[in-house]
């Protein structure tokens, strides 16, 4: 009896406690469960986007998708040459459509992506005809320019060049490939620099997904543009795929650009069928749309994923690819498909990635799980070893750090005179650190010893040469994140 009051309290402030957790449960729960394609995004620091046309802004259904699930907006064709610039100078210029689109994404708080402004195709034929390098040269910047200007400030990144690459990774044979020749990229480049120090610039192309000789060429630009201090910011991955046909390779390749400095994007995102679409296919392109959504989230700068198109009734590849449609989340009649809901159900579950901090561009919705960014450790120097009658150097690089987690690359040269064929890295964690995603290879960990492994792709490695897909990671770190300073390649210790 004695004990009874003590113990009856005892349950009321247990219960209370009780309750107080699950209601904080529920509140927590609400506030990180995101219900539209935007805030969902926004839970990680992302955009989530879509194509826009202008006469389609008046559609009531239209207007609300898009206002209500979309954080970011590119116009589909209002920006393009042959509707901002269709007759030569001194002629003006026609914005109309353009501004439409920018004035509703501004009072929506929408990013806005500017697309584009040196393409092949959709180029009005007085530009087609010129000739001399200097013609077409003094043309192309004239319109980078003065279009760039007339947006200034509202624009956060800027597709510069579009599609200049055929299959096989060489130059498409276009009036400015043909006149001015391989610089013009890069001309497009610095000149977009110029007139809009503040966008971002971004090379765009499909059929780059996966790693392939025009991905590969790609890559070798970029690559060469940032050793040379070509303006370069961005590659957008267009991502128009065929369902069942996911790239095996996309998260890695977009990785191995990652690796290069710049952001990834994907931007004209959408996966077709056959139609009338069946059960099976609606299914596929759901998990496929899932597959691509998780890929950006593995990459800390992926920071933004675009469909092209709100609806299926308003898509353009039943008007491209005879029987083939169905391609984006929302169908004709704007409902939710079931690549809707793999895509919300993605982008919630998204953990332990942050992308890489853009300056100058905040997300639309704050997000919940962006760590602060703390002093990033320094590289550790260049280790070297000899494997048999080969020699190699390792690099370990931190590319970004917070408070919970960190990232960090690997660069893998070999310095002999004898091919490495299959090789695999082993070093030791100091501090209890562990990787939570890997790409350009396979791991095993135990405990801090931790051991990387190629893929087919990243196998072999010719003399003198450096890894081109070299691994990297995300990780988890506490108290302290010492970087390794031994490592082990096929066996053989490489100490610094």
């Amino acid at each position: 009896m004695f004990h009874s009051p003590t113990r009856k309290g005892f349950l009321i402030v247990t219960l209370t406690l009780l309750l107080m957790t699950l209601t904080l449960g529920t509140m927590f729960t609400r506030v990180s469960a995101a219900t539209t394609l935007g805030a969902s995004a926004a839970l990680s620091g992302r955009f989530f986007g879509t194509s826009v046309q202008a006469g389609l802004l008046s559609n009531t259904q239209y207007n609300n998708t898009l206002s209500t699930q979309f954080s970011s907006v590119t116009p589909e064709n209002e920006m393009k040459w042959d509707t901002t610039q269709p007759s030569p100078p001194p002629n003006s210029f026609n914005f109309s459509g353009a501004d439409q689109i920018v004035s509703f994404a501004q009072s929506h708080n929408m990013k806005i992506r500017g697309h584009t402004l040196v393409w092949h195709s959709q180029l009005p034929g007085w530009v087609s005809s010129l000739s001399g390098s200097s013609n077409v040269l003094s043309a192309m910047n004239n319109h980078i320019t003065t279009e760039m200007t007339h947006f200034q400030g509202k624009i956060w990144y800027w597709d510069v060049v579009n599609e200049a690459f055929n299959e096989d990774g060489t130059r498409r044979s276009d009036v400015f490939q043909n006149q001015i020749g391989n610089d013009y990229i890069a001309d497009a480049f610095t000149t977009a620099r110029a007139a809009d120090p503040n966008a971002k610039l971004c090379y765009n192309d499909f059929n780059i997904e996966g790693m392939n000789a025009k991905s590969n060429a790609v890559f070798s630009m970029v690559q060469s543009f940032k050793a040379s201090g070509v303006p370069i910011d961005c590659v957008g991955f267009q991502s128009h795929l065929i369902v069942g046909q996911v790239p095996s390779g996309f998260q890695a390749n977009l990785q191995r650009f990652a690796n290069l400095g710049v952001d990834v994007q994907l931007t004209e995102l959408d996966i077709r069928m056959p139609t009338p679409a069946s059960n099976a296919n609606l299914t596929q392109q759901a998990n496929d749309y899932s597959t691509v959504v998780k890929a950006c989230l593995a990459v800390s700068r992926c920071n933004d994923m675009t469909v092209w198109g709100v609806d299926d009734g308003h898509s353009w590849v039943p008007n491209t690819f005879s029987g083939q449609g169905a391609a984006l989340l929302f169908d004709a009649n704007f409902q939710p498909k079931p690549a809707f809901n793999s895509v919300i159900t993605a982008l919630n579950g998204v953990t332990g990635v942050t992308p890489t901090p853009t300056m100058g561009i905040t997300p639309t919705v704050a997000p919940t799980r962006t760590p602060t960014p703390i002093t990033t450790p320094t590289a550790t120097p260049t280790a070297t070893s000899t494997t048999g009658s080969s020699t190699c150097s390792v690099r370990y690089t931190v590319t970004n750090q917070w408070n919970t987690g960190f990232g960090a690359t690997f660069s893998i040269t070999n310095t002999g005179s004898t091919a490495i064929n299959g090789w695999n890295l082993q070093f030791t964690f100091a501090n209890g650190q562990t990787i939570t995603q890997l790409w350009n290879g396979s791991f095993t960990q135990s405990g801090g010893n931790v051991t990387i492994t190629n893929l087919s792709y990243n196998a072999s490695l010719a003399p003198g040469a450096t890894l081109s897909s070299p691994p990297g990671f995300n990780g988890a770190w506490s108290g302290t994140n010492t970087n390794p300073t031994s490592f082990r390649l096929n066996g053989v210790t490489c100490t610094s």
